[in-house]
């Protein structure tokens, strides 16, 4: 009986003016081949967020999507809405 762990990136949306992005990563769990359990965990990547530590399909998207363009607009949201 071999059990297994498999962890991967499932689900990578942008979302919003802003260009939000949201990650969803899964947790799969095998025995001999089937999957015997699945849970998600979620994050997501604001403009102003530091992706160094992202996969790299996370990375070309922050390259695509959060040009300075949206950054400054996000940045002048934020100093917009205050502490």
């Amino acid at each position: 009986m071999a059990i297994t762990k498999e962890i991967i990136q499932d689900k990578i949306e942008v979302v919003g003016d802003f260009k939000h992005i949201h990650i969803r990563t899964a947790t799969v769990i095998k025995e001999d081949g089937v999957e015997i359990s699945r849970s998600f965990q979620r994050h997501v990547v604001s403009p102003n967020d530091d992706s160094t530590n992202e996969s790299a399909d996370v990375k070309a998207m922050v390259k695509q999507f959060h040009t300075d363009a949206v950054k400054k607009a996000y940045a002048d949201h934020l100093a917009k809405a205050g502490p």
